[in-house]
């Protein structure tokens, strides 16, 4: 099970990086936001979750650190907030430059100063 966990957020990672490399803003917002998944995974297995035990210290003789999913938890919040931010930030770019380019140029102009093509 701690391969294919290992495995996810490994997959989740690539992803990310791969998207957050492309030209068009989407893509760019989907690979934080796969890296911020990937991260909130990986919080979560470093803190050794375990089942059917309490989150607090008592009378119980496990228990699970609270810890993590606290982390998580902030985590998530901040980063809905930045991906929000991050779409009402790119809807202004496009709509006052007409195109999506993380540079702001389109592909044409970037042929005619010859320039790699995305």
């Amino acid at each position: 099970m701690s391969i294919l966990f290992a495995s996810l957020i490994g997959f989740l990672t690539a992803a990310g990086v791969f998207l957050s490399l492309r030209a068009q803003t989407f893509p760019v917002v989907l690979g934080l936001t796969l890296l911020s998944y990937a991260v909130n995974l990986f919080l979560f297995g470093m803190g050794r979750l375990k089942t059917d035990a309490a989150a607090v210290l008592g009378n119980s003789a496990s228990y699970t650190d609270p810890l993590p999913q606290a982390l998580v938890l902030t985590a998530i919040v901040i980063a809905f907030a930045m991906t929000a931010f991050v779409i009402v930030l790119a809807l202004k770019t496009r709509a006052e430059l007409g195109n999506d380019h993380v540079d702001g140029e389109d592909d044409a102009s970037a042929n005619e100063q010859g320039g790699p093509s995305a």
